[in-house]
């Protein structure tokens, strides 16, 4: 072995002899060793090759990202795991909105002067205490009616309106619209309308019993037999016959009939056979009201009550007779103490 050789091999030994005894010098070098290995690891972690040192944070965000493109494809990635769940959870409930949220349909297509509209349909989801909002809007653009409906826990709806009236004068194609929830929640659908003659009946009149007035009216698939004055319920009681489900419109008086709420007009209620019913007031002056009120095949009496109804002539005469007879014996008795002798 040549004096290099035995050199090298000194020097090697030698160096192990310091390492052993003395321990910080090994300490030094585990260290240095250690923090090559640990540059290493977060070299690799940067460029993304070794997700086992990326936070617990990062892999969660990462499992909710893919989730969620899983789920909706239309989802928006966002910096926070929470928000972006809460946008795909809105997105989900709302992406129908404009093909599914709602629905809404007609029991027929094309409807006439005095015919009953039946409106239905269903949503996807059930909201506590968020009615159906009901639009129905005219060919010409005019606002015709606006209604609420309640939405039942079955998801359905329905409602029914009278088509006649001066907001429906117009013939052509009307468009009901409902909005559920909110405004990205509609649906509408469209019905042919023949046009109505205008505010009140343009049929005959017939005078209420025991009174001066006349109440001018219209009927489908029925005949009006009578109408009279009830005073103790200050109601107006129509007596019809019908041929099937129709429609009873009268122009009413306010001198004999009325509802008011002080100086405010009230609406009336109307009772077919003791049931109440709906109906549509489809004008209103200051000297009548029209009503149109739907009834069932086989109804015979329709009542309108207010909270002013004229007495029927009976009545007033049996109060005019008893005023008079007071008057007279007051009379009387003045008269025959003024010309009682004295004696």
């Amino acid at each position: 072995m040549t004096s290099d050789g035995y050199n090298n091999r000194s020097h090697a030994q030698l160096n192990s002899i310091k390492t052993d005894k003395c321990p910080g010098t090994r300490k030094k070098i585990l260290n240095k060793r250690l923090g090559g290995f640990v540059l290493f690891a977060i070299m690799i972690s940067a460029v993304g090759i070794g997700p086992a040192f990326a936070s617990p944070y990062a892999v969660q965000q990462n499992q909710v990202m893919a989730n969620s493109t899983a789920t909706s494809g239309n989802t928006t990635t966002t910096s926070s795991a929470n928000t972006m769940t809460s946008s795909s959870s809105t997105n989900t409930m709302m992406s129908s909105s404009s093909s599914g949220a709602i629905t809404v349909t007609t029991d027929k297509t094309s409807y006439n002067d005095g015919d009953k509209i039946a409106i239905s349909g269903s949503t996807q989801d059930y909201i506590t205490d968020t009615p159906i909002t009901v639009i129905i809007i005219s060919p010409i653009g005019n606002l015709v009616k606006v209604d609420q409906v309640n939405l039942g826990s079955d998801k359905t709806f329905s409602t029914s309106i009278t088509a006649t009236g001066a907001l429906w004068q117009a013939a052509g194609a009307y468009t009901i619209k409902v909005q559920f929830g909110g405004p990205d929640r509609t649906a509408q659908t469209t019905f042919q309308f023949a046009g109505s003659a205008g505010g009140g009946p343009s049929g005959p009149t017939m005078k209420v019993d025991g009174t001066d007035f006349s109440v001018t009216y219209s009927i489908t698939n029925g005949k009006v037999i009578g109408m009279k004055i009830d005073t103790n319920s200050k109601s107006l009681v129509v007596s019809i016959q019908t041929t099937g489900d129709g429609v009873l419109t009268m122009t009413l008086p306010r001198g004999l009939i009325d509802a008011k709420n002080g100086n405010t007009d009230a609406p009336f209620v109307v009772m077919n056979d003791g049931q109440e019913s709906t109906f549509d007031q489809t004008s209103t002056t200051t000297t009548d009201r029209t009503l149109s009120i739907p009834f069932t095949s086989g109804t015979s009496q329709i009542e309108v009550v207010g909270t002013f109804a004229i007495p029927e002539f009976g009545t007033v005469a049996a109060a005019v007779l008893v005023i008079a007879i007071v008057s007279i014996i007051a009379i009387s008795s003045k008269t025959e103490l003024r010309f009682i002798p004295k004696y």
